[in-house]
């Protein structure tokens, strides 16, 4: 999951050497990119940790993530889970609720028990 990834917790650690140099590279340039927004930005965020920057950022960016994943999927698309209004209606066309808000309340579930 994405972000799981950007948060710097995803738990798939690749199942061979390529993909597991593929996933060291990427933490890298991630840790690359989280330090050069806590040194460039708001004051605020040098006091942050490293675990707290990419927290901070997911929460700021995440709707705008799913948006970009999503924008080409067609009218159609379902989401599988029911995951809108409050009551459980599926995200729908674009895998957007009703609102054309992300369903992304399942960010902070353990990816484990997702």
């Amino acid at each position: 999951d994405i972000g799981d990834i950007v948060r710097g917790k995803d738990l798939y650690l690749g199942y061979d050497d390529k993909e597991k140099d593929q996933r060291e590279k990427l933490e890298n340039k991630l840790k690359d990119i989280f330090k050069n927004i806590k040194k460039e930005n708001n004051p605020k965020l040098s006091t942050l940790e490293d675990e707290e920057i990419r927290e901070y950022w997911w929460e700021l960016n995440r709707q705008q993530v799913w948006k970009a994943l999503t924008c080409e999927a067609p009218p159609d698309a379902k989401y599988f889970r029911f995951t809108c209004s409050k009551g459980g209606s599926i995200a729908h066309e674009k895998c957007q609720c009703i609102d054309r808000t992300a369903p992304t309340n399942f960010d902070y579930v353990p990816q484990y028990l997702r």
